[in-house]
């Protein structure tokens, strides 16, 4: 007979200590094939992690896009982006849907003064068109007042009908790939906060087209290991091709603090823990900023029983994924409300 598993009060199934034993020495392991860290220029500096292949090094955290146009003024805006790169933040997250384009127009405003110069920016596209691609991508670039960036990366990856698309005739890979020949961008990549399969997908579809993908973005935290794990499922892969890892969602816009089973460092230095080039963090103060600053200059790396200690406090409350909605509801899924920024039926 089947030994009956373990559940908590609440009814939701516990893994063995064993078992977290095991997710832990995976975890370090992953550690160990992934990124150099590089040492900070000063005290007061985020050490820096190679980005997969691309030869560029960025911050370990990274600065979070959408954060930056939530704030009711924008001089606070400018003056969060502009202090995170005094403090060694190099790696700017940004998307052309982040609220109607005010991240973007408040980041190109950050950026002037010789800030861009400092900076590893990044942007997104929603179109899986040619055409909607191409006019999202000068349109990012005029509200970041640049003539190109380093970083583009398709959204919202998140259906398992989004890949097909951008790599079929007349699709988006084509604008990406005009683009960068113009000098607009220099690497492509892409995101989701789905399901680690539609990820593999993209991965797939893109190898039998001949592309290799130089950045990959998607949720890794410490209830990620627990479900729909992309941790597990597309982490190894990009470690073995040696493909930037962009990791976001380290604690699941605020949400999984919210569980009362890990503080807000504990849940970047779990993600920092992890292979990745850098950790992107929402960031809408600069109180956030000096938290995230400061787990930056408090990592260090976390032996197997502490990440089997973090993953056995936080396994019941992540085990149906009530902490990652993200992945469970459409809340999240900004091409969803409005697919005509795709440019898809």
């Amino acid at each position: 007979m089947k030994p009956v598993q373990p559940t908590s009060a609440e009814g939701i199934p516990q893994v063995s200590r064993r078992d977290f034993v095991k997710l832990a020495i995976t975890a370090s392991a992953a550690v160990a094939a992934g990124p150099t860290l590089w040492g900070a220029e000063s005290k007061d500096e985020i050490p820096r992690r190679s980005l997969g292949r691309t030869g560029e090094k960025v911050s370990a955290i990274g600065l979070g896009g959408f954060h930056i146009g939530t704030q009711g003024d924008e001089s606070l805006s400018i003056r969060i982006v502009r202090s995170a790169i005094d403090r060694g933040i190099t790696f700017m997250d940004n998307c052309w849907d982040y609220n109607e384009g005010a991240s973007e127009i408040r980041m190109g405003k950050a950026l002037k003064d010789g800030y861009r110069n400092k900076v590893f920016l990044m942007t997104k596209i929603d179109g899986r068109t040619k055409e909607i691609a191409a006019q999202q991508i000068d349109e990012s670039l005029k509200r970041l007042q640049v003539d190109h960036v380093d970083l583009m990366q398709f959204h919202e990856i998140v259906r398992r009908t989004d890949p097909t698309p951008i790599f079929a005739a007349g699709g988006a890979m084509e604008a990406v790939q005009e683009a960068k020949k113009a000098g607009k961008i220099r690497f492509i990549g892409f995101t989701g906060h789905k399901d680690p399969s539609i990820h593999l997908r993209m991965l797939g579809l893109a190898k039998e087209n001949n592309f290799r993908f130089d950045t990959v973005q998607m949720p890794l935290n410490v209830m990620d290991a627990h479900y729909r794990s992309f941790e597990k499922e597309v982490l190894p892969t990009l470690v073995k091709e040696e493909i930037g890892v962009l990791g976001m969602k380290s604690m699941g816009f605020g949400m999984i603090m919210g569980s009362g089973t890990v503080s807000a460092r504990e849940c970047i230095h779990y993600a920092l823990n992890l292979a990745t080039s850098t950790v992107i963090v929402g960031m809408d103060s600069l109180w956030t900023l000096d938290q995230a600053v400061q787990a930056a200059h408090s990592f260090k790396p976390l032996s197997p029983e502490a990440v089997a200690a973090l993953l056995a406090r936080t396994a019941a409350a992540a085990a149906t994924g009530s902490y990652e909605k993200f992945k469970t509801t459409a809340m999240f899924d900004a091409t969803t409300r409005f697919p005509a920024w795709t440019g898809t039926p």
